[in-house]
């Protein structure tokens, strides 16, 4: 656990400014917002942009930035600045290069592509690079300074005292529910799930399975076309449709799971996996993101190439077949999580290489 603030802060300076770009809520801003709210009992930090901060008096301008970053710390150390997209690294290498700030610049890299020449260059330009996981890392060309995977915030989801109670409270029908959750778009792999449902529910009565999240105007006819294809196979009481649900309902709904999907084709990280295994479902994912990392294969899940049909059907076939190991992966996978992906141990590692930099 971190430490109280009395313990870690020595100076009420500044020591860490966080980036904060972009004005749309993205997996990116939930991750930096998850773990500053465990950083802020760790180290002294401001965030540059205003969207979506839970106290404005975090909040710092670029040109307040350049100003407080002129010097650098009374002890004589430098401050940290975090980007974790390539416009904030563009402003932190503004600062430091032409604003002259006292500043050491660290990167975190989730993405899974090859880099542009102006990311490689301005990457080069960092004094420390992080990458959230092996995948991510096996993309820059220059070997990251550590892996420090996401966390999630394993006291918002939580496993469910009885998951078949929960379940059933949700009104969804059915014994035990499966889902997948998050954007409904074929990219996310929403229809290998639901042509996986189709093959497999009639032959599992004791499942009904959930889509949890919005539909985008040009995901409309798809998801039309799937649940056409439902209706036909009698299974519209059995594969439901939530459309998006206000945060609050999403983490029973993960609780009460007994396998959660994530079958997307290309992730940064992919945080739902970890969610879903902190509320203790077992996991069904592609080899995207992090998942790779992170799952367990035969222990806390299962693992499929990407948009491989065949695949999916089989280890959902496999994982319904046996309830009870379900839930025993479920309870594995919240203990894995527990040891060594709570957003805590994320902040914590950070902080340490920050100081470790200065």
């Amino acid at each position: 656990m971190a430490d109280t603030p009395e313990q870690t802060t020595q100076t009420d300076e500044v020591e860490l400014i966080i980036g904060n770009s972009n004005s749309n809520f993205s997996g990116v801003t939930s991750t930096m917002l998850q773990v500053m709210s465990q950083q802020r009992s760790m180290i002294n930090l401001k965030i540059m942009g205003q969207h979506f901060l839970p106290d404005a008096a975090l909040a710092i301008s670029f040109w307040q930035t350049a100003m407080m970053c002129r010097k650098p710390l009374k002890n004589g150390k430098w401050r940290i600045f975090h980007a974790r997209r390539v416009d904030e690294m563009i402003q932190a290498v503004v600062l430091k290069y032409i604003f002259r700030a006292k500043i050491k610049l660290v990167f975190s890299s989730a993405a899974q592509r090859h880099r542009s020449g102006l990311t490689l260059w301005l990457t080069r330009r960092m004094d420390g690079v992080i990458a959230v996981s092996n995948r991510s890392a096996s993309y820059l060309v220059d070997p990251p300074a550590m892996i420090n995977p996401h966390g999630v915030q394993i006291d918002d989801y939580v496993p469910a005292a009885d998951k078949l109670q929960a379940w059933q409270s949700l009104g969804f029908g059915g014994k035990y529910g499966i889902g997948i959750l998050g954007r409904v778009r074929k990219q996310k792999g929403v229809h290998l799930f639901v042509e996986a449902c189709l093959q497999l529910l009639h032959k599992h009565p004791d499942f009904n399975a959930v889509v949890v999240g919005a539909i985008s105007g040009n995901n409309k006819e798809l998801v039309l076309k799937m649940k056409s294809q439902i209706g036909q196979a009698g299974l519209s009481q059995r594969i439901i449709f939530t459309d998006e649900l206000p945060f609050e309902k999403i983490p029973p709904i993960f609780s009460a799971l007994s396998l959660v999907c994530a079958l997307s084709d290309n992730e940064g990280f992919g945080l739902t996996v970890l969610e879903a295994m902190s509320s203790g479902a077992a996991v069904l994912a592609t080899q995207a993101g992090a998942w790779e990392d992170i799952i367990r294969p035969g222990i806390d899940g299962y693992i499929v190439p990407i948009n491989d049909q065949v695949a999916v059907t089989k280890k959902m076939d496999l994982l319904l077949s046996d309830p009870e190991k379900l839930l025993a992966m479920g309870r594995v996978g919240r203990l894995r999580v527990e040891q060594q992906y709570a957003v805590e141990h994320e902040a914590q590692r950070l902080v340490d290489y920050f100081r470790s930099l200065q």
